[in-house]
């Protein structure tokens, strides 16, 4: 029961400092992933939620290393 609200606290305040941090300079892309990372040790949706914004990541990833390989060829 301690185990799951500790997950629950430090996950949940992560996520929330992530969110705010969507509308305030700062690096919401790095607390949002962590925190569902914790909250994903108890709860499956979570491991949901975490799964499509690594998806996200990796396609966001893919995309700017392609931009930026174009702006080199093109110099």
């Amino acid at each position: 029961m301690l185990r799951k609200t500790l997950i629950t606290v430090i996950g949940g305040t992560l996520c929330l400092v992530g969110l705010l941090l969507l509308v305030l300079p700062g690096p919401a892309w790095l607390l949002l992933p962590i925190g569902l990372a914790v909250l994903s040790l108890e709860y499956p949706w979570a491991r949901s939620w975490l799964k499509k914004s690594q998806k996200q990541m990796r396609r966001s990833a893919a995309w700017l290393d392609g931009k930026v390989r174009d702006w080199r060829y093109s110099r």
